[in-house]
C-alpha cells in the first residue's frame, strides 16, 4: 500500500474515530424500539378484532384487496414466547435484501478508502471555487448521486473536508455541513435507487423492483434544483456580509479552518477514474436489469460482490486487503440488516394475529375523509411522525408498509405513490430530527450546535414539506404506475 493510500486511511480513521465519540445518545436504541413495537404488536393481537379482506389478483398479477368485502373473524392471539421464532423468520425470508446491504457497504467502504471521491471533490473545489452558483450544486449533486444508493451517514467523516473547502472560499461551516447533508438528504428521500426504503418497499408492496423510476427522478432533480437554490443564495449572502451567519462567532475558532489542504487529497490518478467508472458501470448494470432483465435482489447481492473485487484491485489493495476492507464495510452495515429483520416479524406477527385487515379497515375509513388530492400528503405526514419514533429507514418500511399498501388499494392511490409518500415522510425529516445519527454525525464532525443549524434549515424543511405534497398530488392525479 502506497504512502499517499495510508496517509488518508489514518486520516478517515482518525476523523471518524474523532466524530463518532461527538455522538449523543439521547433515546433508546434503535433495537429497544423496535422490540418495544414487537411487544405492542403481539399485545395489539389480543386486544384488536381479527378481521379480513377478500383477495384476488388484478390484471397487473398483483394480489390486491376488495373494499366491499371485509369481515370479522375468530380471535387468533400470538404466543409471546414465539417472539423469537418470528424474529428468526424475518431474517430468512429477507435474507437476500439483507445481503445486499451487506456487501454494498463493503464495496463502498473500498471506493471510500480508494480516494477516488475525495479527490474528485478537490479536482472540482479548485476548477470551480470562484463560481458558487456552479461549484456549490456539483458538490450537492455528487453527495445526492451517492445517496441514491448509499446512506448520508457514510459521509460524517467527510465533513471537515466540506468545512475546510467553505471557509477556504470565505463562506461558513454551516454550508460546509450543508453541502452534504442536503445534497444527501435529496438523494436518499427520493428514493430512485434505495435498497434499504424503496427496493424494501417495493418488495413488501409486491412491485417490480425499481419500478416508478422516472417519476422518481424528475422528483431528484426537482428537488435538488429548489435545494441548490436556497443553499446557493444563503452562501452569497453570508460571502457578502459573514455577520449574517448564525455560525459567525464560532467560526473565528473553528479548528478545521486551517488544518487541511484540497492537495491532501492527491490528484485524479487513472486508478482513481477507473474507480469511478466501475460504480457507474455497476449502478447502471443493476438498474438495467432489475427493470429489462427481472434481476432479484440475491442478483444485486452479487454485483456488489463483483464491484467490490474491482474496486480493490483498480485501487492498487493486495487480495488481503480488499478481503479485510470489505469485511470492515459489511459490519458498518450490519446494524442495518439486523433492524430490517427485527423490524419485518412485526408484519408476520400482526398476520398471523389477522389484526392488519382491521387495522386497514379503520384507517382508510378514517383516509376516506381526506380530499382525495391531499390523501397522499396525508400519508406523507403519517410517515413524518412515525419517523421521530424509528428513524431507520428499512426498520419504518418493515413497520408501516404491510399497512399502507392495502390502504392505498383501498382507497384508491396507486401502491408506487404510497412507496414514495414512504420516501418523502421517512427521508426529509432527517435533517431536523435530532435523533437522526447523519444528522448530528456530521453537525459533530463540523462544530456546528444544532440550534444554529436549524435557524438555516427550517425554512428550508417547509419548502420541502410542500413540495413533497405537491408531487405527491402530481402522483396521485396521473396514477403512478409499477413502471
Amino acid at each position: 500500500m502506497n504512502k499517499e493510500k495510508e496517509g488518508f486511511i489514518m486520516f478517515f480513521n482518525k476523523n471518524k474515530a474523532a466524530t463518532t465519540g461527538k455522538q449523543k445518545r439521547k433515546m433508546p436504541h434503535t433495537y429497544v424500539i423496535i422490540f418495544i413495537i414487537i411487544l405492542l404488536a403481539v399485545t395489539l393481537t389480543w386486544i384488536v378484532p381479527a378481521g379480513e379482506y377478500f383477495r384476488f389478483e388484478n390484471e397487473q398479477g398483483i394480489k390486491v384487496i376488495d373494499p366491499q368485502q371485509f369481515s370479522y373473524i375468530a380471535s387468533s392471539p400470538v404466543n409471546p414466547f414465539s417472539i423469537g421464532s418470528h424474529i428468526v423468520e424475518g431474517f430468512i425470508s429477507n435474507i437476500d435484501l439483507l445481503l445486499v446491504i451487506l456487501f454494498a457497504g463493503g464495496a463502498f467502504h473500498l471506493i471510500t478508502l480508494s480516494g477516488a471521491v475525495q479527490a474528485s471533490i478537490a479536482k472540482v473545489a479548485k476548477k470551480f471555487s470562484s463560481k458558487l452558483g456552479v461549484f456549490i450544486p456539483i458538490l450537492t449533486t455528487v453527495f445526492a448521486l451517492i445517496c441514491t444508493m448509499q446512506g448520508v451517514n457514510l459521509f460524517i467523516a467527510f465533513a471537515p473536508i466540506t468545512v475546510m473547502i467553505s471557509m477556504a472560499l470565505g463562506l461558513d461551516s454551516i454550508v460546509g455541513a450543508a453541502i452534504i447533508l442536503l445534497g444527501g438528504a435529496v438523494g436518499f428521500s427520493t428514493g430512485t435507487l434505495q435498497i434499504s426504503t424503496t427496493v424494501l418497499s417495493q418488495k413488501i408492496a409486491g412491485l417490480p423492483l425499481y419500478s416508478g423510476i422516472g417519476f422518481r427522478w424528475v422528483c431528484f432533480f426537482i428537488f435538488l434544483v429548489v435545494t441548490n437554490i436556497y443553499l446557493v443564495r444563503y452562501a452569497k449572502r453570508i460571502k457578502e456580509n459573514p455577520m449574517l451567519s448564525p455560525m459567525y462567532d464560532l467560526d473565528k475558532d473553528n479548528e478545521f479552518s486551517k488544518e487541511l489542504s484540497l492537495d491532501d487529497f492527491g490528484q485524479m490518478t487513472i486508478r482513481r477514474w477507473l474507480v469511478l467508472a466501475a460504480l457507474i458501470v455497476t449502478v447502471i448494470a443493476i438498474v438495467y436489469g432489475g427493470i429489462a432483465l427481472e434481476w432479484e435482489l440475491a442478483d444485486n447481492a452479487a454485483a456488489f460482490i463483483w464491484l467490490s473485487i474491482a474496486v480493490g484491485f483498480l485501487a492498487g489493495f493486495s487480495p488481503s486487503e480488499i478481503a479485510k476492507e470489505f469485511t470492515v464495510g459489511c459490519k458498518k452495515m450490519l446494524s442495518a440488516a439486523i433492524i430490517i429483520g427485527l423490524a419485518r416479524s412485526i408484519g408476520s406477527i400482526l398476520t398471523e394475529g389477522h389484526i392488519i385487515d382491521t387495522i386497514v379497515h379503520f384507517l382508510a375509513t378514517a383516509l376516506n375523509y381526506v380530499p382525495s388530492f391531499l390523501q397522499g400528503t396525508a400519508m406523507f405526514i403519517s410517515n413524518i411522525i412515525i419517523n421521530c419514533f424509528i428513524t431507520s429507514g428499512s426498520g419504518q418500511a418493515s413497520v408501516v408498509m404491510p399497512i399502507m399498501v392495502p390502504i392505498a388499494d383501498l382507497i384508491g392511490m396507486t401502491r408506487q405513490t404510497a412507496v414514495l409518500a414512504f420516501n418523502f415522510g421517512d427521508g426529509f425529516c432527517n435533517y431536523i430530527l435530532p435523533t437522526s445519527t447523519a444528522l448530528m454525525g456530521i453537525l459533530g464532525a463540523a462544530n456546528v450546535p444544532y440550534d444554529r443549524w436549524m435557524k438555516f434549515m427550517w425554512k428550508l424543511f417547509v419548502i420541502w414539506l410542500v413540495l413533497g405534497s405537491i408531487m405527491l398530488m402530481i402522483a396521485q392525479a396521473i396514477q403512478l404506475g409499477p413502471m
